[in-house]
């Protein structure tokens, strides 16, 4: 009987939804979908996830701690008033800062709106709102004019885009609290003209593929979502239709960037993605972009399921959260690959919202909450909730960072970035594409790490971020005359000019290649690669190897770097190294009055402290760095040079920090090859004054072997044993069969490489 009447109620109901649609036609629809679209929040905090949480609270340790350092930083703000002044500065400066800090707490109150049920905390966001809107709508662009784009609360469309990012979150998480005419007032006055100003109206800033544009088409893309606005929404996705810019770089923070006139949403996911989930910017500004890449994502997936962004390009926006933690070191700080400030880690806001989204929309990886317990919070959001119960039910795992190729370019085969792990040493190796405006001119380069501590270096970026007494904050022209030229880089340059003359329209043009990785065997981690564009007429092709010998304390590597030229040339081989230095088998005289290196190409800003030529066919150099000892071992002649070197020439302003490099220099040469190890052994306690092992174990280096095809280097150590390595040039397949003889000896194998 109960069935019976619910079926008649549901006919009825059924009736008069028919009877009301036909007498007010498209306009029922219309306003049908209205209705429905209008549960806020939606975006990122949605109400499932806001009564779960509620109904968790108290419960949740790492939530409930998150969530109680968030309230008494917002009460702290809201004792102390809204302040919404006049922008006047560049990055830095007090008005930029004070945006930038209502951003946050905006989005913030808005969240311990919806959770704690207070509306303090809506009105607080009413009330910054509606300065906002007063301000906003007879704001002039900003003052400072230093930008490609200019925005109106910052000094950049960017950090415009980043306000609107989070404001559009805590938007979502007050609507309801608003009236009709309250959101009327701010949409038509603020967020619309907003959104305007950084697509339509600057086009130079959003039509391009971008760590900008990104953040730009998430901005208009979230606020359109709120909104219910799908013009917006649609602009997000596929950008400003009809609209295409020359594709030009016009300074490093990107200028005007455009590739085949793509632009929106997906093509920012489509093209600067590798399969792997390599961003070809490099960590850093993957780290940066990964915001504004999930947070949108987050709201598409709510609230237009249909558009199915987490299987976009086969699930790459959830994988390169994986790939991006890979490219971290022993502490979690990202390897500075391209422009990277040191330092920036996982422990970044940016991160602790990539590793909640990836844990709760992916495939609930148990490392991704070993990397959150590490971090200490979670987003207040149903992401957040998913980790912190992860956590609470002890589900956590180690997050397992291992030996990696990832490719690099949209397809995956434009180079890439190879990982060697092994016992606390870790290589960084780059083979990658030029990597957008961020990109350095620095093809088969490499940094060394052991347990965190660079042993040898990558400089990374010439900025100091957000400090307004060096350059507004931003990047300094040391960036182009010092950190991207190849010179300040682990890497091979030719007669003292940078790779691809120093020039973005033609390294963007070209890529190195990979011959072959091995990481099979956990003591002989291999990578090699090859680069035939940075200079015509001369092919580079470098094979780098972590070892782990019994006969060593620890692992160590083994350099190859393979020159064939069609003209003699001067090969200029740095090492830029941390610490004391400790000794040398090569005699050298100290300078008197320092003198640059040279005078352009990074050259100026070297200054020479000491310079001798190789007495032996094998230099050693030992130095000493955080109580651990360090031995270059390289094959030389000689004819070859060596200077002591340290940055800081050309300086006038020290912008540049003064490290110290060993450079080798090889000059009048057409083919050679450069081969080296680096030995990490010993230690020294200052307390007990002992130095344990403090001398290297290699007694001879010595190639035996360098044809077209093969190279091989033989590496004694002090005991009198003897181990080859051949490495193939050519034909390195791993189903690849060798034979070859050296010195009467006979040796086959299968695969990339032969060590024994």
């Amino acid at each position: 009987m109960k069935l019976t009447q619910n079926i008649i109620l549901t006919f009825i109901l059924a009736l008069t939804m028919f009877s009301c649609k036909k007498e007010n036609g498209v306009n029922a629809d219309k306003e049908s979908k209205t209705i429905m679209s209008q549960e806020h929040p939606k975006l990122i905090l949605t109400t499932q996830g806001v009564s779960a949480i509620r109904a968790q609270l108290g419960n949740i340790p790492i939530f409930d701690n998150t969530l109680k350092m968030v309230k008494d930083e917002i009460d702290a703000e809201i004792a102390s008033g809204i302040e919404v002044p006049m922008p006047k500065d560049y990055s830095g400066g007090y008005t930029h800062s004070r945006h930038k800090r209502n951003w946050f707490v905006l989005q913030k109150a808005g969240v311990l709106y919806q959770i704690l049920e207070d509306e303090k905390y809506a009105k607080y966001v009413k009330d910054m709102l509606m300065q906002y809107e007063e301000m906003y709508k007879t704001l002039p662009l900003h003052p400072k004019t230093r930008s490609y784009a200019r925005g109106k609360l910052f000094w950049q469309c960017l950090n415009d885009s980043n306000w609107l990012v989070y404001v559009s979150q805590a938007y979502d998480c007050i609507y309801n609290y608003l009236t009709e005419e309250e959101r009327n007032k701010l949409e038509t006055n603020l967020f619309k003209p907003f959104a305007d100003h950084i697509s339509v109206d600057s086009p130079q800033f959003y039509q391009r593929v971008h760590n900008h544009s990104t953040w730009g088409n998430a901005a208009v893309g979230m606020i359109g979502l709120v909104m219910d606005d799908e013009e917006l929404i649609q602009r997000a996705l596929y950008g400003i239709k009809g609209l295409t810019l020359e594709r030009t770089a016009k300074d490093d923070d990107g200028g005007f960037l455009n590739k085949d006139g793509k632009a929106g949403f997906l093509a920012n996911i489509e093209e600067p993605f590798s399969p792997d989930g390599y961003y070809n910017e490099g960590p850093y500004y993957q780290r940066y972009a990964m915001y504004p890449f999930l947070v949108f994502a987050v709201g598409l997936h709510n609230v237009k399921p249909e558009v199915k962004i987490f299987d976009f390009k086969e699930g790459v926006l959830l994988k390169s959260v994986h790939a991006l933690l890979n490219l971290s070191d022993a502490d979690g700080e990202f390897f500075p690959l391209n422009d990277g400030q040191k330092g920036m880690s996982y422990y970044n806001s940016a991160l602790v919202t990539a590793v909640d989204i990836s844990y709760h929309y992916g495939n609930q990886d148990p490392g991704l909450l070993g990397i959150a317990k590490e971090q200490d919070q979670v987003l207040l959001d149903d992401s957040g909730l998913a980790v912190a119960i992860g956590i609470k039910n002890e589900k956590t795992k180690s997050f397992n960072k291992k030996s990696t190729n990832l490719s690099d370019g949209s397809d995956g085969n434009q180079g890439g970035i190879g990982i060697l792990r092994r016992k606390g040493l870790e290589l960084v190796f780059k083979y990658a594409s030029q990597g957008s405006s961020h990109g350095h001119y620095d093809k088969l380069s490499y940094s060394l790490y052991e347990n965190g501590e660079e042993i040898i270096q990558d400089y990374g970026l010439a900025r100091f971020v957000n400090i307004e007494q060096k350059g507004g904050g931003n990047y300094l022209k040391e960036n182009k005359t010092w950190a991207k030229q190849t010179i300040a880089h682990n890497t091979v340059t030719l007669n003292e000019t940078s790779h691809f003359q120093g020039k973005y329209e033609i390294g963007n043009q070209h890529h190195s290649e990979l011959n072959y990785f091995s990481f099979e065997n956990k003591n002989v981690q291999v990578i090699s690669a090859k680069e035939n564009n940075a200079y015509p007429g001369t092919q580079m092709l470098r094979t780098i190897a972590i070892i782990k010998d019994e006969d060593f304390e620890k692992p160590y590597m083994l350099d190859i770097m393979k020159l064939i030229s069609k003209k003699a040339n001067q090969y200029d081989f740095p090492y830029y190294f941390f610490g004391q230095v400790l000794q040398t088998n090569f005699e050298y005289h100290t300078s008197d009055i320092l003198k640059p290196l040279g005078r352009k190409n990074g050259y100026q800003h070297l200054f020479i402290e000491a310079k001798g030529y190789a007495s032996k066919d094998n230099t050693k150099f030992s130095w000493m760095n955080n109580k651990s000892f360090y031995t270059l071992t390289t094959l030389t002649s000689k004819k070859d040079q060596l200077f002591f070197t340290r940055i800081g020439a050309n300086d006038p302003e020290f912008n540049l920090r003064r490290d110290p490099s060993l450079l080798l220099r090889r000059k009048n040469t057409k083919n050679t090859t450069f081969v080296s190890t680096i030995e990490a052994h010993g230690s020294y306690s200052t307390v007990t004054e002992s130095a344990l092992n403090s001398n290297s174990s290699i007694s001879e280096l010595k190639v035996v072997l360098d044809t077209a095809e093969y190279t091989g280097i033989s590496i004694k150590n002090v005991n009198g044993t003897t181990k080859l390595f051949i490495t193939a040039n050519k034909n390195a397949l791993k189903e690849a069969r060798h034979s070859l003889k050296i010195n009467d000896e006979n040796y086959e194998w299968s695969g990339s490489y032969y060590f024994k």
